[in-house]
């Protein structure tokens, strides 16, 4: 089944509104993190994640969306700071801190946000093309 140009349009950005709210969400649980250690000595902090996408054929309409694949956890390194007075202190005053950079979940943000606005407004243009089309026809009948 072959779809119209327009419907396809909508169907992929879509596919993409749906996959950047996603990132927007996991980038604003890093960030809300970021400075959140273990809940008990020695104990590992929060682990930032991470958004996996992937390519996938629409069976119906034949047009590749873009999906969510899997959200994972970062594995670099816990930054480890000399605070004994911490409640996640270890027995030598040690606390490890999530590996969460602020800086790269904010151009990730950025990133995420600009590609959701992208696909934003080609549900705009669409939308307003297939009014334009439906007004055309209804002036020609």
């Amino acid at each position: 089944m072959t779809m119209d140009p327009l419907t396809t349009a909508l169907k992929v950005a879509a596919s993409g509104l749906e996959a950047q709210s996603i990132r927007l969400r996991v980038v604003s649980e890093n960030m809300a993190n970021a400075q959140t250690t273990g809940g008990k000595p020695g104990g590992d902090p929060y682990q930032r994640k991470t958004v996996e996408f992937i390519s996938e054929l629409d069976a119906l309409s034949s047009v590749a969306l873009v999906r969510v694949n899997d959200i994972n956890h970062d594995t670099s390194e816990f930054g480890i700071e000399y605070d004994p007075g911490n409640s996640a202190a270890d027995e030598h005053g040690m606390v490890k801190l999530p590996n969460v950079n602020v800086l790269v979940e904010m151009a990730d943000m950025r990133e995420a946000n600009r590609s959701y606005e992208a696909n934003l407004q080609t549900v705009k243009q669409a939308r307003e093309l297939i009014s334009m089309t439906i007004d055309l026809l209804r002036s020609s009948s």
